[in-house]
């Protein structure tokens, strides 16, 4: 991407270089963090991308400020949480889960490694798990990675959807299994004028070698007109 644009990313609150022991972490924060992100890197008007959670924070910012964002790429996103759509079954097993995000995150614990891998990555090899694995204790802790899956299932920005002015294009991996694809659709179909792009693949994070991420790069650089 940075062949083409300045490329600004960031570490949102309780994850990587940014503070870990942050007392509030909720959708509000997310967007103001956001704010300040953009306004400390004096950026005036840009396309903003936004994957999995990051697509619902980066609609919310748009249609608060639609003076600057040009293009609205949203990668494997949802508009709301389970909190508000999930069935008895699927909240149970959402807290079950979390349960063991406390217990398990970044100890190299083989049996919870791999159950986690499975639901990003699918298609992982070994390598992949052990990356992910690494990934997970450098980026922040189980009680943080909790908190977040927490403030997942509390997102609802589906009131904002018909409120997107910036051109939009909507990119979902067709099996998967971590945000389903119909989710994704329904963020392309309430978002006037939005292009929905579905890409073959199972992995929630894209790798380089599978040809999802070929396609995405592609689709990006039509839409962005690189």
């Amino acid at each position: 991407m940075t062949k083409h644009h300045r490329l600004v990313r960031y570490d949102e609150r309780g994850n990587g270089l940014s503070q870990r022991d942050v007392p509030v972490v909720s959708f509000e924060t997310w967007v103001r963090d956001l704010e300040t992100v953009v306004d400390a890197a004096g950026l005036d008007r840009f396309p903003l991308l936004g994957i999995s959670r990051g697509g619902a924070i980066a609609i919310a910012y748009a249609v608060k400020h639609p003076e600057r964002v040009t293009q609205l790429v949203l990668y494997g996103p949802f508009a709301v949480g389970m909190h508000h759509v999930g069935t008895p079954e699927q909240l149970e097993a959402r807290r079950a889960f979390m349960s063991l995000l406390r217990l398990g995150w970044g100890l190299s614990n083989p049996a919870f490694s791999k159950m986690f891998t499975y639901r990003f990555l699918p298609e992982a090899t070994p390598e992949h798990e052990r990356w992910l694995d690494e990934l997970q204790r450098v980026s922040t802790s189980p009680e943080n990675a909790a908190r977040l899956m927490e403030c997942d299932g509390n997102i609802d920005v589906r009131p904002l959807l018909s409120q997107v002015k910036a051109p939009t294009i909507v990119i979902h991996c067709d099996r998967d299994h971590v945000i389903l694809p119909e989710r994704g659709r329904l963020v392309a179909a309430q978002i006037p004028g939005a292009r929905y792009v579905s890409l073959p693949g199972a992995n929630h994070l894209m790798l380089e070698e599978e040809p999802a991420w070929s396609l995405f790069l592609e689709e990006l650089g039509l839409f962005l007109n690189w």
